[in-house]
């Protein structure tokens, strides 16, 4: 292990005060709720641009608390219906909370379920806080905390996961660079944005992956009947009127009916890592089922698990805290400038465009460029719980439980206060709303990579081992590239930008901005979409095969190939072929910003020429003054296809999904500068015609593949023709 990560292990032990080693005491919980419903109305409710009023509750808002207690080690979860609460409030809550109950503030974990339908109880965005009801809330919530202490009580505990691909999809999509959409500082540089519509001409695909995992933590007296269950999914919110609890309280209402529980029973759904995702499906003609189906749905499985769990009379709680500083992305001058102009035109008037909201934010952060998170790992038996205070990423949140020392982990979003959205640092470039700069969405770039280090290593500090080092599986279809001898083979599977690495580790290549990855990968039964449930493929084995999406970036390597070689790769084309004068380009070598284009690139033709638009080619030059060779197949649109360069010496072959017979071939003499060892992946040298799509398994081999070899490369793919 690590000798630093060592000392952190020991650091948080020791601060914890917790002890890891299995308790023999008899293993207690306990489940209270309080009604958080307002006394008084109107009030303000928030989550949305601007600020909005209710004067009914249509579902119960409740308070909802958990207590577990090993014996040795008691934490409490609480879990409120609300959109966000700050960190001031929870804090508040949860020091009036251990005056009564005794247990530690910093084994209290309190988070919002993230309905959009409840008063406001925080400031965001053009929606004020509603003062009497955020000063009604922490006595609340501290009321639910002492409630679930109180009723402490011999319990059996167990935990179940599965995937559950039906109810949750990423909702932000990459748009194509002709449709892209302004932000709210006048800038038309939004190349990724939530809710495109359902089957928009204007998006290309998701800009990231989905967290199906559906999770449960459940409580049964020792009698057998049901006491409590904790679940976790990371679905942002489904929509409900005003007031309401929205999917996550008729969740709570139909699975304790489905398992025959009385009064007592206390159902929670927490809010897993759902920043960017939702429940459209926005690569399918919309259908809306209502947010009672829809948590019935979800109750259906969650109930399901229950009733095939393995009770334990006991388990070890262990709980771990700590503390991140981090920095806000403060305005520049003059947007600062712009921003205290456009809030004197305001005066005292709430905001009403996104204009005077991003302003009234701009200043926010000027004044407040500093914030504090509290990250929090907990542990019950061999089930790992992080706690993050932001609107966390899919991505994340699969990075967080791939490297996770436990067996099952999941990821309580929106804990311990709120700081907004965290992309990772790539999808910054693509911009969008969760990435604009405010109190939503206004920690640093690198914000993301700190905080997954710091949970991770919580999550270490509560297991007492080391955060897992996944390897990525090959198929049938790695394994035969891998027989050819490549020179390199990136496979595009990374979580993290921005090293591709390459599987022979020789030559690591380097993802600029503009490349989002993690994507569903070459796969015939693959779209937007994994296939469901997912099956093994001839690319990952049981793993999902990953792709990168390139959106304006390429991935350059550096790697000499003389004049005899072959580059092979599998690409999927988002982009109409007459949208632009060239599609996009596959693959490039030459000098990187080489205005005039010198060397050698494999493209998609465009609108310049109805005999090349589709149609794969060659090319030397950025002006087509050079060497071109056309293919003679219009390519389908979104769909994988297989793809191979052949040069021997001025001989090129190009092979398109695994035929014998050339797409195209012909003598063809590059303008590569001698000595000249850059190689790009998904656009030209000069950085023109980017591929707008997604590229995965790309191999570079020191000869040229016969024909025989890449059909036999394509049969192991298991991949139909289009």
């Amino acid at each position: 292990m690590n000798p630093l990560r060592n000392l952190l292990l020991v650091v948080l032990t020791g601060l914890s005060g917790h002890s890891f080693a299995a308790t023999s005491g008899p293993f207690r919980a306990g489940a209270f709720s309080v009604d958080i419903g307002p006394t008084n109305f109107p009030v303000r409710v928030n989550a949305m641009f601007t600020e909005r009023s209710a004067d009914k509750v249509v579902d119960p808002l409740f308070a909802k608390a958990l207590a577990v207690d090993d014996g040795s080690v008691r934490i409490v979860f609480c879990v409120v219906d609300t959109c966000m609460i700050p960190r001031g409030l929870i804090d508040r809550a949860k020091s009036e909370a251990s005056k009564t109950t005794a247990v530690p503030e910093d084994r209290m974990l309190v988070s919002a379920t993230h309905t959009h339908s409840a008063p406001s109880a925080m400031g965001c965005l053009g929606s004020r806080m509603d003062p009497a009801y955020a000063a009604y809330l922490p006595g609340r919530i501290a009321a639910a905390i002492a409630g679930a202490v109180e009723r402490l009580a011999p319990a059996r505990v167990g935990w179940a996961q599965m995937d559950d691909w039906e109810h949750t999809f990423n909702r932000r999509w990459i748009r194509r660079p002709d449709r892209m959409l302004e932000d709210p500082f006048g800038n038309r540089n939004v190349r990724a944005h939530m809710h495109p519509g359902h089957e928009s001409p204007d998006a290309v695909g998701p800009s990231g992956p989905v967290d199906p995992q559906l999770s449960v933590l459940a409580l049964q007296r020792l009698d057998g009947k049901p006491l409590a269950l904790l679940a976790n999914y990371s679905m942002h919110y489904y929509e409900s009127a005003l007031l309401s609890s929205d999917y996550f309280g008729r969740f709570a209402r139909h699975v304790g009916a489905m398992l025959g529980a009385d009064d007592s029973f206390v159902g929670i759904m927490t809010q897993g890592t759902s920043g960017d995702l939702m429940w459209m499906d926005y690569g399918s003609p919309r259908r809306a089922i209502g947010y009672d189906a829809y948590a019935r749905e979800l109750a259906e499985h969650v109930a399901g698990m229950v009733r095939g769990i393995k009770w334990r009379d006991k388990a070890p709680v262990r709980m771990a805290e700590r503390k991140l500083e981090l920095e806000f992305r403060t305005p520049s001058d003059t947007r600062l400038a712009w921003a205290r102009q456009m809030a004197a035109a305001m005066g005292d008037r709430v905001p009403r465009t996104q204009p005077e909201i991003y302003a009234l934010e701009a200043i926010y952060l000027h004044e407040t460029p500093h914030t504090e998170l509290k990250l929090q790992a907990l542990a019950i038996g061999e089930l790992g719980i992080a706690a993050l205070p932001n609107e966390v990423f899919a991505l994340t949140g699969l990075k967080i439980k791939r490297h996770s020392p436990f067996p099952a982990t999941f990821n309580i979003e929106l804990a311990n206060g709120a700081e907004g959205y965290i992309p990772p640092p790539e999808q910054h470039k693509l911009g969008g709303y969760t990435t604009w700069p405010a109190r939503t969405a206004g920690l640093e770039t690198n914000a993301e990579p700190r905080i997954v280090d710091t949970v991770l290593g919580l999550l270490e500090a509560v297991a007492n081992r080391p955060r897992r080092t996944p390897t990525d599986p090959q198929g049938s279809y790695a394994r035969n590239v891998l027989s050819s001898r490549p020179r390199a083979y990136w496979r595009f599977e990374e979580m993290v930008t921005p090293i591709a690495r390459d599987t022979l580790g020789k030559h690591e290549a380097t993802f600029e901005e503009g490349v989002a990855v993690y994507l569903p990968g070459a796969d015939s039964r693959v779209g937007h979409q994994i296939p469901k449930p997912p099956e093994a493929n001839a690319f990952s084995g049981p793993r999902i095969n990953r792709a990168a999406h390139f959106a304006g970036g390429r991935v350059k390597a550096k790697v000499s190939l003389g004049d005899r070689y072959a580059i092979e790769l599998w690409f999927w084309n988002g982009l109409p072929n007459d949208v632009r004068e060239i599609t996009g380009h596959l693959l490039s070598r030459g000098s990187d910003h080489d205005e005039l284009a010198h060397g050698e690139h494999v493209g998609i033709g465009g609108s310049s020429s109805p005999d090349v638009a589709g149609k794969l080619f060659l090319s030397s030059e950025a002006n087509g003054s050079g060497p071109r060779l056309v293919g003679k197949t219009a390519l389908d649109l979104r769909a994988w296809h297989h793809l191979v360069l052949a040069r021997e010496g001025k001989i090129v072959r190009l092979h398109l999904d695994g035929r014998v017979e050339p797409e195209l071939q012909g003598t063809f003499q590059h303008a590569v500068p001698s000595g000249e060892q850059t190689l790009f992946i998904g656009g030209r040298n000069d950085g023109k015609f980017g591929f707008e799509g997604k590229i995965d398994e790309v191999a570079v081999y020191p000869r040229a593949l016969t024909p025989r070899e890449i059909l036999a490369h394509y049969r192991a793919s298991g991949v139909a023709r289009p």
